[in-house]
């Protein structure tokens, strides 16, 4: 169970880190419409995998509560597996990029997704895809405007990253810790701290992240902005998910003296 939820927890991550970059694609290819039809499949994958989240940490926590053992290790390793999730996403960038813009072409020609994915699907376009694997240059990180992005910008995409990382596992975890009356209570609050960390996301980091990256469509911004947009989001996004580490034992002690 342990090894499914951490598998689950890294295809979040990981299709949650790639999903910045696609605002390179749009803004370099001119796409954006194209670009985020084609990407909403990867969120699917992504928000597929976060509906089987919740019932393996209930089960996780409940054989925990059941043994009398605190699985205060084992949530660590998920959310362990959240941080490996975002690096593989970082390491993989290039690669995406030259496949995702591919696949925006082949869409702008075929006009339908489901064909794109079976095309992908082949034998040979994997065989492709392996042979074309880039790896990250150190060039891509240099001269680059990182003054330009706001700071508050970061500081709130992290700090919601460390929400949103541990939001499910801390209102379980929190179960652990309070009588059997209120277990049921507080890890249904899972969903309504990962509600509002989504909810800030919204309000808060993507509006003015789409602001820079329209910027740049318009040629208002240079190409440069967008990409040091995309690095330190991604970067504090990494922050994030190791602050979760950090915050998964409090956060739960505060829920359950909250439902206690």
């Amino acid at each position: 169970m342990l090894f499914s939820l951490m598998g689950l927890t890294l295809v979040i991550h990981l299709v949650d880190t790639l999903a910045y970059s696609v605002r390179l694609n749009s803004v370099k290819s001119g796409k954006f419409a194209l670009s985020m039809s084609l990407f909403n499949i990867f969120v699917l994958v992504s928000r597929t995998a976060n509906m089987f989240q919740a019932p393996l940490i209930g089960g996780l926590i409940g054989i925990s509560i059941a043994k009398g053992i605190d699985p205060q290790n084992d949530i660590r390793w998920v959310i362990l597996s959240s941080t490996i999730g975002t690096i593989l996403g970082i390491v993989l960038i290039p690669t995406f990029l030259k496949i995702f813009s591919k696949a925006v072409d082949r869409l702008e020609v075929k006009g339908s997704v489901p064909s794109i994915v079976v095309e992908a699907l082949s034998i040979s376009n994997i065989k492709r895809i392996v042979k074309n694997t880039t790896k990250p240059r150190k060039m891509m990180f240099r001269s680059l405007r990182y003054r330009e992005i706001p700071k508050r910008l970061l500081l709130l995409n992290t700090m919601i990253t460390a929400i949103y990382t541990i939001g499910v596992l801390s209102a379980y975890y929190a179960a652990f810790f309070i009588d059997e009356e209120y277990r049921l209570a507080a890890s249904a609050s899972s969903g309504m701290i990962n509600g509002i960390a989504t909810i800030l996301l919204t309000l808060l980091v993507d509006p003015q992240s789409a602001i820079i990256t329209d910027q740049a469509i318009r040629d208002k911004r240079p190409y440069g902005d967008v990409k040091a947009l995309v690095i330190l989001l991604i970067g504090t996004k990494l922050l994030g998910t190791l602050i979760g580490l950090l915050l998964i034992y409090p956060a739960a002690i505060i829920i359950a003296r909250f439902y206690s």
